[in-house]
């Protein structure tokens, strides 16, 4: 839609490296590819770790204290499920399903909870990475590692 790509996707956050136009897209989960018992393990706690996440930040929103913080919850549970997303389309198993998860009253505690799930997603992804034997799953592991890393950065102005 736009003349230019954007500094990081609207739907997953995956940084602008990772972004293809038209006829270069080839996203991961629309290719063929053998993944490995230690993937499938991987992407399980993916998934597990993502549908939490955004419930999680649903919950936020929720409770949030202004619009801008609400908006902001929001946006990160529609990126952490398009997360889930992608795991369960690699896994070829059903859609996420929505859970719901309890948070903190005050803004100031939700958001020292998100910098902990974020950097425990964040190391998570890494570790991810190392072990996938599959160069796109690698790939994969990375971006999501940069994402959650970029949603660390995002929660860090409110402190």
């Amino acid at each position: 839609m736009g003349e230019e790509k954007p500094k990081n996707c609207p739907f997953c956050g995956a940084r602008e490296n990772y972004i293809k136009l038209g006829a270069e897209a080839r996203p991961i989960v629309n290719e063929e590819i053998e993944i490995s018992e230690q993937t499938v393990k991987n992407l399980k706690a993916t998934y597990d770790l993502e549908v939490k996440a955004s419930a999680l930040y649903v919950c936020m929103a929720g409770k949030a204290k202004t619009y801008e913080i609400k908006a902001m919850y929001k946006r990160l549970a529609k990126v952490e499920l398009e997360h889930a997303v992608i795991a369960t389309k690699l896994l070829k198993s059903d859609r996420p399903v929505a859970t719901i998860e309890g948070c903190d009253d005050e803004d100031i505690e939700n958001f020292k909870k998100t910098i902990l799930l974020e950097e425990n997603a964040t190391n998570l992804y890494k570790k991810f990475a190392q072990e996938a034997s599959e160069n796109n799953i690698r790939i994969l592991f990375t971006a999501l590692s940069q994402a959650e890393e970029d949603h660390i950065e995002l929660i860090k102005n409110y402190l």
